[in-house]
């Protein structure tokens, strides 16, 4: 690390921080710290909850999957673009969520069933999203211990330590810094900026990796594959077990069942303005992604080709050298492309990387912390309470909480032993909760014939069959049948049956969903009505509703515009290569465009535009702070299946 790479670093962190100071003095209330005061605006959503899925240890995952796939996952990931941006637009589950002005969603587990599904879910939920975090702080110090080149183990205070677990226990201090301090207020205005910073970050590497390498270099490395494990023709990959066409299928079904019902960055869900603003921050968020998309492939696939092709042999035989002294197989193969990099990255943009990981891993892990630390005292604490907290009270308990979760963190990262590929120890552990839990989310926001028995039922049932995978996973290894993602798949479908069944076996008398959303007679939000055009035939398929500002509309049916395009060229490309296929070249040069050219438009417009975006949203926040009050009732407790400051 060269002195201009630490001066690259050192001023985005002081801006971040300088905002966690600024921003503590707005904090005042329960529902401030969970939730922002619901003030957020959509680009303020789009940009800050997109920092969760830019730290170093998604980054780690990302690279991972890339350098056992290259492009052949993305080809069949354009089935998922579709059907998630139609999710988007139409604001599924989202827009209902906001709606009921849960603070959590199991709290909305008490308003929909009852008290004691609440108390369930919600040590559930927790105990999954520890259990799915405690690994995230350990591979990110990792990472930085490799990225950095800095010494495997170090002696601190006469005791010989690992130096992950010193970076570790430094990192999670300057998150818990800024968690503690001022809630989801400081999260959502640190988060932004940090993600706006990036954004800019993520041009100035892309413009340097396309000077350094040349395609047919790129081209050379990843068609260097024997048969079946091609890198660049999906067509030619069947033996590429963990990550194939049926991984794509099954991540589609979970992933759409399973809307929001994961809950690591739970606030986010109840923080916009209001339902509409929700939605579009989805819808927004989706374009943004794809741009955040181009920097992570292109700096897999350039590190994969300066680790193989022969031109850059000489450069590279140190970091070869690195990556073979790992011991640990399972971290040699995590820690494989940030050594490349590491080595590989001039002065300034190896500090630019570093910033944007580092803020990713501030960002991230800070939204964790808040989300498992506010669901421990919102979904256990409080329902257990027979009577409700004072603010100040209730504040310092969530505060308490989330020191909890990072000290757990911290010793979690530090003992665990990892056998799992990271994204399939995201899937499985996710499951543990969304395996049950998405049956009842959808079914008590859209069914009225739900019951809370037929939600115990589901919930039950995917988490014990997730549960049980898990250790049997652990205890068998690769002799076990199924991986994490077959695990997920089998037992979402199982729960989806159980909850159908069970409701209508025990159904009584139809629910109440007018209460519960607010609407009609019930309805409480504030602010202008919305006159808009009455959608078309084809908008009301994808979602737009009578909510969708002119340009709302032009963001939307461009996204489903996009998506059906990439669709089309699935389809079209599948069946040309099943009578025809195609010769490696074409694949080579298909991706040359559809892999690295597009998405780096799409990277370089997404960064003017958002950042133009966050800068409007982050105003318009502070401005609303000034004068906004929340009520002290707004807490998280429930009383006869209504929010405490709705009962009568």
């Amino acid at each position: 690390m060269h002195f201009i790479d630490w001066i690259l670093i050192l001023l985005p962190l002081l801006a971040v921080l300088a905002f966690g100071v600024i921003t503590h003095r707005y904090m005042k209330s329960v529902s401030d710290f969970l939730s922002g005061g619901r003030l957020a605006g959509r680009y303020l959503l789009a940009v800050a909850r997109g920092e969760l899925q830019a730290g170093a240890a998604v980054f780690v995952a990302i690279f991972e999957v890339i350098r056992l796939t290259g492009f052949t996952m993305t080809w069949w990931m354009w089935i998922q673009t579709l059907f998630f941006m139609v999710v988007a637009i139409s604001g599924f589950v989202v827009y209902r969520y906001r709606e009921t002005r849960a603070l959590t969603l199991a709290q909305f587990f008490e308003i929909r069933y009852s008290k004691k599904f609440r108390l369930f879910t919600g040590g559930l939920a927790f105990l999954a999203g520890i259990l799915n975090f405690g690994i995230i702080p350990a591979v990110g110090a990792r990472f930085f211990v490799y990225f950095l080149q800095l010494p495997e183990e170090m002696v601190l205070w006469g005791a010989t330590m690992p130096t992950y677990v010193v970076l570790m226990g430094a990192f999670l201090s300057v998150t818990l810094f800024l968690t503690l301090s001022g809630g989801m207020i400081t999260l959502m205005v640190t988060d932004c900026v940090e993600g706006m910073l990036s954004q800019l970050f993520y041009l100035a590497i892309i413009t340097a990796l396309l000077m350094m390498f040349q395609w047919h270099q790129i081209s050379d490395v990843l068609t260097q594959r024997p048969p079946g494990e091609s890198l660049l023709n999906p067509f030619d990959s069947h033996k590429l077990a963990d990550f194939n066409l049926g991984y794509v299928l099954m991540t589609v079904f979970v992933t759409i069942y399973g809307t929001m019902a994961w809950q690591n960055s739970s606030a986010y869900n109840s923080a916009a303005v209001n339902a509409h603003e929700s939605r579009m921050g989805g819808v927004l968020g989706r374009w943004r992604e794809m741009g955040k998309s181009a920097v992570v492939t292109l700096l897999a696939v350039c590190a994969m080709t300066w680790l193989q092709h022969p031109s850059f042999a000489a450069d590279s035989a140190g970091a070869l050298d690195t990556v073979n002294a790992i011991s640990d197989a399972s971290v040699r193969s995590q820690m494989t492309i940030p050594v490349a990099l590491s080595h590989m990255l001039p002065i300034g943009i190896k500090g630019l990387l570093c910033a944007i990981l580092l803020m990713g891993v501030f960002g991230g892990d800070a939204t964790h912390l808040h989300s498992w630390g506010g669901i421990f005292v919102q979904d256990i604490i409080v329902p257990l309470r027979k009577k409700p907290m004072g603010p100040r009270q209730h504040i310092l308990a969530l505060r308490l909480s989330v020191t909890g979760v990072a000290l757990f963190a911290f010793f979690f990262g530090w003992l665990f032993r990892q056998t799992e590929y990271i994204a399939m120890w995201f899937q499985v552990t996710t499951a543990i909760y969304v395996g049950g839990a998405g049956a009842a989310i959808i079914g008590g926001l859209y069914w009225k014939k739900g019951t809370t028995q037929g939600a115990w039922a589901a919930l039950l049932t995917g988490s014990l069959l997730s549960g049980g995978g898990i250790l049997a996973r652990q205890a068998l290894g690769t002799d076990f049948p199924l991986n994490g993602n077959q695990i997920s798949f089998c037992a979402t479908i199982l729960a989806i049956i159980v909850y159908v069944t069970v409701s209508l076996m025990t159904h009584r008398r139809d629910f109440d969903l007018d209460r519960m959303l607010h609407r009609g007679v019930h309805a409480v939000e504030t602010g202008p009505q919305v006159q808009n055009q009455t959608p078309t035939f084809a908008e009301k398929l994808i979602g737009v509703d009578r909510n969708f500002s002119k340009g709302d509309r032009w963001i939307a049916t461009g996204l489903f515009a996009w998506g059906a395009f990439w669709v089309v060229v699935l389809i079209v490309g599948s069946v040309w290569n099943m009578i025809d296929p195609w010769p490696v070249s074409w694949w080579s040069g298909y991706w040359h465009v559809a892999g690295i050219g597009v998405p780096v438009l799409i990277a370089f417009v997404t960064g003017i535009w958002f950042t133009w975006g966050g800068i409007k949203d982050i105003r318009e926040l502070f401005r609303k702070l000034k004068t906004h009050t929340s009520s002290e009732l707004d807490d998280g407790t429930v009383v006869g299946h209504k929010n405490l400051d709705e009962a009568k």
